[in-house]
């Protein structure tokens, strides 16, 4: 359970990362920040021309929790901390993003298969108006060759569609999976041991 600064917010959509937050019972609040294609997004996810992949999760990260903390602000909210993360698949150089549709995912795990790739998962505590503590996890991922009946499946079950390289470790994706170097959690959005870190440097009492 936390002490001293039991106050979090974690500025993410993602089920996934409150699940790991809750693993290891950490108590927060989510702080849902604006993600709409339509009518703009608090964060624009887009890389920049040149922008190598470490830069562009780090920038997102950061950019994320900033935002949290001004949202928080902005909103009232009783001070805390803002816990925010990135999570990218990197191949050929290259950060893949999440698929837009069915087609962009079949495209992202074709190119996937049979071949290892980089996750790049990063996590940041912003603890005041400008004050932001960051850390990086880097994983390496293995698929087996995939076939396309078996692409054409996994993509029909709708689980790729909203997940960073078109695949889900701990969903059905984990079929594909040959071999891990890293860290699971980071893999699945949020890198624990370094968020235990960021957090205990805070006043976390954590196990």
């Amino acid at each position: 359970m936390t002490t001293g600064r039991p106050l979090l917010y974690l500025a993410s959509h993602s089920p996934r990362r409150r699940e790991l937050l809750r693993q290891i019972n950490v108590r927060f609040e989510t702080l849902l920040l604006r993600s709409d294609r339509m009518r703009g997004s608090d964060v624009e996810e887009i890389p920049r021309a040149g922008e190598a992949p470490t830069d562009y999760v780090t920038r997102i990260t950061l950019e994320k929790a900033r935002m949290g903390a001004a949202r928080a602000r902005e909103r009232g909210m009783t001070p805390g901390l803002v816990l925010a993360a990135d999570t990218e698949v990197v191949i050929d150089g290259e950060a893949l993003g999440k698929p837009l549709d069915a087609a962009a995912a079949t495209q992202m795990l074709t190119r996937l298969s049979g071949r290892s790739h980089e996750v790049l998962s990063a996590v940041a505590v912003a603890t005041g108006e400008a004050e932001i503590d960051i850390r990086l996890a880097r994983s390496v991922v293995s698929l087996k060759v995939l076939d396309p009946v078996e692409v054409r499946r996994y993509v029909s079950s709708g689980e790729p569609l909203d997940k960073a390289g078109a695949y889900a470790i701990q969903g059905l994706g984990a079929l594909f999976v040959t071999r891990l170097e890293g860290s699971y959690s980071a893999v699945m959005g949020l890198p624990l041991f370094e968020t235990a870190e960021l957090l205990r440097n805070n006043g976390f009492d954590l196990p």
